[in-house]
This record gives C-alpha cells, sequence and structure tokens, in this order.
C-alpha cells in the first residue's frame, strides 16, 4: 500500500500548509554503519513510507558514495510516491481519482497502467486496478467494521463503478468512461518503486545491496561473508517466520496478503478486491514471489491472491523465471516447481 502519514490527517495538514507550514519528510535512520574486516563498508538505512518500513543495506568500500546513493534512491522513491499514490490529492494518481481524467500523465502511470492491462488480461480479469470504488466503500463501511456485509446498495454502486474496460490509456491522457471510478495502485506500484531505488543504486555503483520496503524486496550481489542475501517469508497467521528462507543474490521477492489492512474483525474483508466478485479472497492468506523484479512480483502477488491455490501455482508455473509459494486459509503450501531451489538450507537459516 502506498501511503504517508499525510493520509491519517489530510485536513489538519492541508490546514497547516495554507498557513504556511512546510510539509517534511521524516530523515532515513541509519541502523548500522561498519567497516568490514575487507575494508569495506557496510550501510544499513531505513525510513517510514508507504504504510511500512523502507531499508536499504549495501556494501562498498566507499562510504561517502553509500551515503550519497542512498539519499538519491531515497529521493527517487518520494517522487514517485507523489506521483502513484492514491492518498496524494495533488499525485498524478489523486488527480486522474477526483477529476476522471488526466492529461499529460506521468510516463511512469502510463507504464504501470499498460502493464496492469496486460496483467488483467493474463489473469481472466482477476487483477483489476479500477476496483478503487469497493475498496473505498470498505474502507468507510461502519455495517464491515462491526462485522457484517457492506451495504448491498452502496456495493452494487461502486461496482457499477469499476471495469478495466472503462479505464482510457494514452500517452497524452488518461480518462474513465464512467463517472466516479478511480483506480489503486496498491498491487504493483511499490514494487515499481523499489525497482526504481534498485536503479539508482545500480547508477551509482553499488552492486551488493538489498532493498525491502515491508516484504517487497530487491536483492543483489552478497552480503558481508560472501553468501547472498537470506530472505525469511513471514508466516500470515502468527507474525513469525514460514520454514525455508530464500538465498537470494540477484531478483525480486514479493509477498501480498489481506492481513496487510483488515476492514472486518476476522479479515473477511480486506483492502484486496476481485472486480469480478466484488469480495475480498479468504481461501488464500498470502501468496510470496519470486521473479526478476519487484514491480512484477508485486503484482503476481496480489494476482495469485484472488485465485484459488492450485489455480494460482499453476498460472505461476507457467510464467518462465517466476516461482512462488502459496499459504491456504488452513495454513497450508502449495509451492512452484521450481520454489525448492530457491529455498535456504537449515544451516544456512541458522547463520543467519
Amino acid at each position: 500500500m502506498i501511503s504517508s502519514s499525510r493520509e491519517r490527517e489530510p485536513d489538519l495538514r492541508t490546514a497547516l500548509l495554507d498557513l504556511g507550514f512546510e510539509s517534511v519528510r521524516p530523515e532515513p535512520v541509519h541502523l548500522e554503519d561498519t567497516i568490514l574486516p575487507t575494508g569495506d563498508h557496510k550501510l544499513v538505512v531505513d525510513r517510514r513510507a508507504m504504510s511500512t518500513r523502507v531499508s536499504i543495506a549495501a556494501i562498498h568500500h566507499s562510504r561517502h558514495l553509500l551515503e550519497d546513493a542512498f539519499g538519491r534512491a531515497f529521493e527517487e522513491m518520494e517522487r514517485l510516491i507523489d506521483v502513484l499514490s492514491r492518498f496524494e490529492q495533488a499525485s498524478a494518481v489523486g488527480v486522474l481519482n477526483s477529476e476522471g481524467r488526466l492529461t499529460g500523465p506521468p510516463p511512469e502511470l502510463v507504464y504501470l497502467l499498460d502493464r496492469s492491462a496486460a496483467l488483467h488480461r493474463a489473469t481472466d480479469g482477476a487483477f483489476d486496478v479500477t476496483v478503487q470504488p469497493v475498496v473505498d466503500l470498505l474502507h468507510r463501511s461502519q455495517e464491515v467494521a462491526g462485522g457484517g456485509a457492506p451495504d448491498p446498495l452502496e456495493w452494487r454502486d461502486a461496482m457499477d463503478r469499476t471495469g478495466a474496460d472503462a479505464l482510457r490509456v494514452s500517452p497524452t491522457r488518461i480518462s474513465f468512461d464512467r463517472g466516479g471510478m478511480g483506480i489503486t495502485l496498491d498491487g504493483i506500484a511499490k514494487g515499481y518503486i523499489v525497482d526504481a531505488m534498485a536503479a539508482v543504486l545500480e547508477v551509482h555503483g553499488i552492486e551488493r545491496y538489498l532493498i525491502d520496503a515491508g516484504g517487497d524486496i530487491r536483492a543483489c550481489g552478497g552480503r558481508e561473508d560472501g553468501a547472498g542475501w537470506l530472505i525469511a517469508v513471514r508466516d500470515p497467521r502468527h507474525g513469525g517466520l514460514v520454514p525455508g528462507s530464500l538465498r537470494l543474490r540477484a531478483g525480486a521477492v514479493a509477498t501480498s496478503g489481506g492481513y496487510e489492512a483488515r476492514y472486518d474483525p476476522d479479515g473477511s474483508w480486506h483492502h484486496i478486491v476481485s472486480s469480478r466478485s466484488g469480495r475480498s479472497p479468504t481461501a488464500v492468506l498470502s501468496v510470496t514471489v519470486a521473479g526478476p523484479s519487484v514491480y512484477s512480483a508485486d503484482a503476481l502477488a496480489t494476482a495469485t491472491l484472488l485465485m484459488s491455490p492450485r489455480e494460482g501455482v499453476r498460472f505461476i508455473d507457467s510464467l518462465p523465471g517466476f516461482e512462488c509459494m502459496v499459504i491456504d486459509a488452513a495454513g497450508r503450501q502449495a509451492r512452484s516447481a521450481g520454489w525448492a531451489g530457491l529455498t535456504a538450507t537449515s544451516q544456512e537459516e541458522g547463520e543467519r
């Protein structure tokens, strides 16, 4: 989910800005700053953004270069949040959702909407960025918050305002065919932003790094002991670790689950919604996808969550370069054919 501290108190923030106060971004926090036996520097910095902690760990012989690269990467993160966040009224997505059209859209938004449309087709409509009206309804519904179902008339109205077929995208203009529509890029934008941060690090010559944005992860090279980065997948039921951590030297991992933003007490309604049924998936608790980029892994994890476990694994198995692990409502795991090849050994897990 792309969010910020500005999401929580928009009216107060607007009033303060009108009075001349400046918006202040949270400063990055240094978690580790060490010189390794090799003489290389290891720097770990994190920052609150997108409703989570975004951390960068990297190794390089120049600490000054690490500092500069980290600063540039966080700047790129903030720039893209200001383009893609649905919580920012002045962002490109915010303007599109409020006005129903956007002239001269940023190329990043056009690209993500084009990729979203391709994924919509590939998943037979399971992945749909136009479900924002339904998500908004679930978020504000007192009936849902109390453990019930949303008002039937309001729910039907929200469903009538969804549909990827009514979203028009071109390099010069984005618009909706129906009034009251909106998009949410929660299932793809955070991964895209992490990929963009990784590109900044690589432009600066950083070849050993790990970026983690609340489970959307991009890795390159090895850590200080020469081994690949060790990544543990969150258990959606208990917050522990799922057996079988991943060892990653290059590529991405993303996890999607309804536990991230529940709207009712038992999680029957959450921020991931099927445009076909108008309901949140409950048969699957979480999906972790590994692949070459975070944005693709992020989007595929969201799409697979909307399928049955067997259907989801079969879908990922059909895509070269991607693997997945699906955890169903009973805690059972279903894994793609090549998932075991990414899994770290129990001895490696003990060395983490």
